[in-house]
C-alpha cells in the first residue's frame, strides 16, 4: 500500500516536473530559483528595517526620559502661530497725489501677479514674501517720488535733452559722411558699416564712453540693465531690504527684464516709431506734393515696391466696381492718380537698380531749362544772396557786394535815425550835431573801408564820383543818399560783367540755389496745369493789359452795386492732385434794376494769383492787402478751410468795400473779370507765383536785404525802441551799433578754436548768444538738424535774427514763463497720471499681460515709412523753407528719418535719455563716471585710450 502510495506521488511529480519543463522551458528551474532567493532576502530587508525603526525609537524615549517635560503652554503657542498668520499692513500712498497712486498700484500689483505669483504659488501659499516683495517696490516708489519733486526739471526739458539728441544726429551725420567717403557701393548700403561708422564716431565725440555693447549685444544689455537697478534699488531702499539679497534679486529683475528692457525693445523699435509720428501727425491730411517728393527722393526699392503693390491692389479694386453716374468721373480720377503713382514707382525702381541713379542738381544743369532769377530779386532773398556771395568771394568780387550790402544798410539806418532826429526837434530836444556826427562818422567809414587808396580790396568806381562823395563828406552833412551814384553804379557792375552774375547764371552754385529755392524742374517730370513761365522778370506772363481807352470808358456808375460771398467750399482731386475748390456766389444789381446772380469757382491759386496782378497794379494796396498765407499741412483739413474761406471772404469784402472803389477805380474791372462765370485765365505761371511766395514775405517783412544787414544781436533796429527814454545812452549805443552794423558785416566769422565735429553740441553755445531759452533750443536744433555750421555765416546770423524776431513777434517778453509753465505742465500729477495710465494699458490692455505683438509684414512696414516721411516733410511749413531754403529743409527731415530707421542706434538715443535723467535726478551722486565704468567693456573705448595715449608719447617727449 505505501510502495503504490509512494510510486503513485512520483509518477504524479514527475509528470508535473515535465509538464512544467514543456511549458515553460528548459531554464524555468533557473528562474524558480531565482524567485525563491528574491522572496528570501526581501523577507531578510523587511525584518532589518523594521528592527532598526523600533531600535530608534526605543533609543528616543531613553533619551527624553533624562529631560525634564515640555510645558504646555509653548506647545499651545506653536499650534496658535501655525494656525494665524501674520498680517502686513502696506500704506498704499506712494507719490502723494491719489490720480498717480491709483495707476500705480495697478502696475504693482500686475507685475507682481505676471512675473512672481504664477510660479511662486506652486511652492508655498504663505503671502508673507509676496508682501515683503511689494513693500519693497513701494518704498523705492516713495523715495523716487520724492526725489523727483526736489529736482528743477527746466533745465533738462530745455538743455539737456534737446544736447543729447542734437549730439546724437551729430554723432549720425559723421557717420553718414564716412560712409559717402567710401568707394564700395556695396557697403555703403550695409547696416553694419553704418552702425561701425556710429560707434566710432561717437569714441571721438564722447571720449570717455562708448555703448556699442549696450545697443548691439543682448547679454551685455541685460547685465547693465541688471547693475543699473541694482544701483538704484541701493539709492532708494532702506538699508535692511537692499541687504536683503534674495528680495533684491527679485525686485531687480522685475524691473530689468519685467519693465525696462520690454519698454526700451518698444522705444527702439523703427516700425513702432514710424507708427507714433504717423499718430502725432494725424490732425495733418496727406500733403501729395510732399508724398510725390518722397517716392521721387526714395533710395529703397523695398518702399517703392510696397507702394506700387498697393496701387496696384486699389487699381484692381476701382476697376471691378459697377458705377454709374457721376461716380464714374471721380473712379477715373483716382485710377488716373493711381496709374501716375505707379508711372514714378516703376521709374525710380528702373533707375535704382540700374545703378544709373545720378546727382538731380546735375541731370537738371545738364539737361533741365533752368528758370532765371533776376539780380534784384537775389540781393533782396536772404537764401539767393547766400549762394552769390559764395560766388562773388570765388571770383574776387565780395568787395563789390559787400560795399552794395553795407550801403543799404547805411541808407536804413540814416533814415530812421534821421527820422527820429525829425521827432526830437519836433519836441523841442536837442542834440542835433551829436546824432549827425555819429551818422557822419559811419558814413566815413564806409568811404574808407571801400573807396579810399587805403582800401583793401578797394571797390573799382569812377574816380569822379569817388573824388564828388569825398568833397561831399568833407563839407556837406551826410543824407541817406550819398552813396546811391557809386552804389548804382556797382549793381550795374555786377550785372553786366561777365565774371559776375552772367557767369554765376552757368555755375553749380546757381542750380544749388534754384534747388533751395524749389524752382528745379526734373526733365523727367516737366509740365503743370497752371501753365509754368519759364523767365520771371517783374511782370506777369499773361497780366490784364488795359488801354487808357479802356479804363476811360471803365463803368464807375455808382448805381452798379456787386456783393459776392463765398457760399461752399469743396474739395476736388484733378489727375492725382488734390486742392480745395471755393465756391463764390456773385450779385450785380445793374442800372436798370435788374439783378443778375451767378456762381463762380476758383482755387487758392487764382486768388493768389489775382493778388499778384492787384498789388503790382495798384502799390498802395500792398499794405491794405492781406492774402491768408499759403500752407503745406493741414490744408484740407476742414478746420482749416473754414478758417480759410473765412479769411478769403474779408479778402472780398475789403475789395468790394465802396470807399475801396471809389479810391481805386479801375479795381472794378479787376474784379469784374475775377468773379465771372467762366474759368479764370491766370496772368502769371507757376514760377512767377513761387517767386512771389519766396521774395514777397522776405521784400514786406524786411523790405530789403539793408534790414538784415543791420539787425543783428542788440542792433540799431532794437535801440530804437529804446531812445526816447535817455538820449545820452542812445548816442553811445548808436556809435557801437553803427560800427557793428556797417563795419563788422563783409568778413565772414571765423571758425572757434574747438573742432566741432569732435565736441557735444552744447559745448558750442555761444555765451553772447541771447539768453531767451527757445532761441538758443532753436538754434541749436536748427543748426544739427538742418546742418547750417557749414553754410555761409551771414546766412546763419540771418536765420538767427528771424528766428529771434518770430519768438518775440510771437510770444513777446513771456516765451521763458510759457516754457516753465509748459515744462510744469509736463510734470504736473495729472499728465504724470497719464502716462502711467498710459504705460499701464500699454502692457497689460483690460488687467490682462500683453502678448509680444507679431512682427508686421514688410510691404506694411514699408509703407508705413512712407507715410511717416509724407507726414514729416508735410508739416515743414512754408516760412521755413523760406529761411534755410527747401532742398536744405527736406535733407534735413530725412536726415532725422533715416536716423530712427536703425533699431542700434535708437536704442542708444533711450540710454542716453536715461543716463541723462538720472544724472539730472541724482546730481549729488557720481552717476556719469558708474556709467564710464559700466561701459568700459567696450572694444572700441580701449581702442581709442591706447591711440590717445600713443599719440601723447611723442608730444611728452618733446618736452
Amino acid at each position: 500500500m505505501l510502495a503504490e502510495t509512494s510510486l503513485s506521488i512520483w509518477g504524479w511529480g514527475g509528470l508535473g516536473a515535465v509538464l512544467f519543463l514543456i511549458t515553460f522551458g528548459p531554464f524555468a528551474i533557473f528562474y524558480l530559483a531565482f524567485y525563491i532567493l528574491c522572496f528570501t532576502g526581501g523577507c531578510f530587508a523587511v525584518t532589518l528595517l523594521f528592527g532598526k525603526t523600533n531600535s530608534e525609537k526605543h533609543l528616543e524615549k531613553c533619551e527624553h526620559s533624562f529631560l525634564p517635560a515640555t510645558q504646555p503652554g509653548i506647545h499651545k503657542t506653536l499650534e496658535e502661530l501655525k494656525q494665524e498668520s501674520r498680517q502686513i499692513k502696506i500704506d498704499r500712498r506712494l507719490t502723494g497725489a491719489s490720480i498717480i497712486d491709483e495707476p500705480l498700484q495697478q502696475v504693482i500689483q500686475f507685475a507682481l501677479r505676471d512675473y512672481i505669483q504664477y510660479w511662486y504659488y506652486t511652492l508655498s501659499d504663505d503671502e508673507s514674501f509676496l508682501l515683503e516683495i511689494r513693500q519693497t517696490v513701494q518704498n523705492a516708489l516713495v523715495q523716487f517720488s520724492t526725489r523727483s519733486k526736489e529736482v528743477d526739471w527746466q533745465p533738462y526739458f530745455t538743455t539737456r535733452l534737446v544736447d543729447d539728441f542734437a549730439t546724437h544726429l551729430r554723432v549720425f551725420r559723421k557717420a553718414q559722411e564716412r560712409m559717402t567717403e567710401k568707394d564700395d557701393q556695396k557697403l555703403k548700403d550695409e547696416p553694419e558699416e553704418l552702425l561701425e561708422s556710429f560707434f566710432e564716431a561717437e569714441v571721438e565725440m564722447e571720449r570717455k564712453i562708448c555703448r556699442d555693447l549696450v545697443c548691439t549685444s543682448t547679454r551685455d544689455e541685460e547685465g547693465f540693465l541688471r547693475d543699473l537697478c541694482e544701483v538704484l534699488l541701493y539709492l532708494l531702499l532702506p538699508p535692511g531690504d537692499f541687504h536683503n539679497k534674495n528680495m533684491r534679486y527679485f525686485v531687480r529683475e522685475i524691473l530689468a527684464r519685467g519693465i525696462l528692457l520690454p519698454l526700451i525693445n518698444q522705444l527702439s523699435d523703427p516700425d513702432y516709431i514710424n507708427q507714433y509720428v504717423i499718430w502725432m501727425i494725424h490732425d495733418s491730411s496727406c500733403n501729395y506734393e510732399a508724398f510725390m517728393n518722397i517716392l521721387k527722393l526714395s533710395d529703397k526699392v523695398g518702399e517703392l515696391e510696397a507702394v506700387k503693390d498697393k496701387a496696384v491692389e486699389e487699381l484692381q479694386f476701382l476697376r471691378s466696381l459697377d458705377t454709374a453716374g457721376d461716380d464714374i468721373n471721380v473712379i477715373k480720377n483716382q485710377i488716373n492718380s493711381l496709374l501716375f503713382v505707379k508711372k514714378i514707382c516703376d521709374t525710380r525702381i528702373q533707375r535704382l537698380q540700374s545703378g544709373k541713379e545720378v546727382d538731380t542738381l546735375k541731370l537738371v544743369a545738364n539737361f533741365g531749362k533752368l528758370c532765371i532769377i533776376p539780380l534784384e530779386h537775389i540781393l533782396v532773398h536772404n537764401i539767393a544772396l547766400q549762394f552769390f556771395m559764395d560766388y562773388m568771394q570765388q571770383k574776387g568780387g565780395q568787395a563789390d557786394l559787400f560795399f552794395w550790402l553795407t550801403v543799404e544798410g547805411y541808407r536804413v539806418t540814416a533814415q530812421q535815425q534821421l527820422e527820429v532826429l525829425q521827432n526830437w526837434q519836433k519836441d523841442g530836444k536837442k542834440q542835433t550835431n551829436q546824432t549827425k556826427g555819429l551818422l557822419k562818422a559811419a558814413a566815413l567809414g564806409v568811404y574808407e573801408q571801400y573807396l579810399s587808396e587805403k582800401a583793401s580790396p578797394r571797390v573799382q568806381a569812377d574816380e569822379s564820383l569817388v573824388e564828388r562823395l569825398a568833397e561831399k563828406l568833407k563839407n556837406e552833412d551826410p543824407t541817406p543818399e550819398i552813396f546811391d551814384d557809386i552804389q548804382r553804379k556797382v549793381y550795374d557792375m555786377m550785372l553786366r560783367d561777365e565774371r559776375f552774375y552772367p557767369s554765376f547764371r552757368q555755375h553749380p552754385l546757381y542750380v544749388r540755389m534754384l534747388a533751395e529755392l524749389d524752382m528745379l524742374k526734373e526733365p523727367s517730370f516737366r509740365g503743370s496745369d497752371d501753365g509754368d513761365g519759364e523767365s520771371f522778370n517783374g511782370s506777369p506772363t499773361g497780366s490784364i493789359n488795359l488801354s487808357l481807352d479802356d479804363l476811360s470808358n471803365a463803368s464807375s456808375d455808382e448805381s452798379m452795386q456787386l456783393h459776392a460771398f463765398i457760399s461752399d467750399t469743396g474739395v476736388c482731386n484733378d489727375h492725382g492732385k488734390t486742392y480745395a475748390l471755393y465756391a463764390i456766389t456773385v450779385f450785380r444789381k445793374n442800372p436798370d434794376g435788374s439783378e443778375d446772380t451767378w456762381k463762380t469757382y476758383r482755387r487758392y491759386s487764382d486768388f493768389h494769383d489775382f493778388h499778384m496782378r492787384l498789388t503790382e497794379q495798384f502799390e498802395n494796396l500792398t499794405s491794405i492787402l492781406k492774402l491768408p498765407g499759403k500752407k503745406t499741412f493741414n490744408n484740407m483739413d476742414k478746420d482749416f478751410l473754414e478758417k480759410r474761406k473765412k479769411d478769403l471772404n474779408a479778402y472780398i469784402q475789403l475789395l468790394l468795400n465802396p470807399e475801396m472803389m471809389k479810391a481805386y477805380a479801375p479795381l472794378a474791372l479787376y474784379l469784374c473779370d475775377f468773379l465771372e462765370n467762366k474759368a479764370y485765365n491766370k496772368g502769371k505761371g507757376d514760377f512767377a507765383r513761387k517767386m512771389d511766395t519766396f521774395v514777397n514775405p522776405l521784400r514786406n517783412s524786411m523790405r530789403n536785404v539793408s534790414n538784415a544787414v543791420k539787425a543783428i544781436p542788440d542792433s540799431l533796429a532794437e535801440g530804437m525802441t529804446k531812445v526816447s527814454d535817455n538820449m545820452g545812452k542812445m548816442s553811445e549805443k548808436l556809435g557801437q551799433d553803427l560800427k557793428q552794423s556797417i563795419f563788422k558785416v563783409p568778413p565772414l566769422i571765423q571758425k572757434s578754436d574747438i573742432d566741432p565735429e569732435h565736441c557735444r553740441v552744447s559745448a558750442q553755445l555761444d555765451d553772447n548768444v541771447d539768453d531767451n531759452i527757445p532761441l538758443r533750443v532753436m538754434l541749436l536744433l536748427m543748426d544739427e538738424v538742418f546742418d547750417l555750421k557749414e553754410r555761409n555765416q551771414w546766412l546763419r546770423r540771418n536765420i538767427k535774427n528771424l528766428l529771434q524776431q518770430l519768438i518775440r513777434a510771437t510770444y513777446g517778453d513771456t516765451i521763458n514763463r510759457k516754457i516753465v509753465d509748459h515744462v510744469d505742465l509736463m510734470t504736473s500729477p495729472e499728465q504724470v497720471a497719464d502716462h502711467v495710465k498710459h504705460f499701464r494699458d500699454a502692457f497689460w490692455p483690460n488687467g490682462i499681460l500683453a502678448e509680444t505683438p507679431p512682427r508686421r509684414d514688410k510691404p506694411i512696414r514699408m509703407r508705413t515709412r512712407v507715410a511717416a516721411k509724407t507726414n514729416l516733410l508735410g508739416i515743414m511749413p512754408d516760412e521755413l523753407k523760406h529761411i534755410i531754403g527747401a532742398d536744405t529743409t527736406r535733407k534735413g527731415i530725412l536726415r532725422v528719418f533715416e536716423m530712427f530707421q536703425h533699431n542700434q542706434l535708437n536704442r542708444r538715443l533711450v540710454y542716453v535719455f536715461i543716463e541723462g535723467f538720472l544724472e539730472t535726478l541724482f546730481p549729488q551722486y557720481k552717476f556719469p563716471e558708474l556709467f564710464i565704468k559700466l561701459h568700459s567693456r567696450s572694444e572700441r573705448m580701449e581702442k581709442y585710450s591706447q591711440k590717445l595715449k600713443t599719440s601723447q608719447v611723442p608730444s611728452l617727449q618733446k618736452r
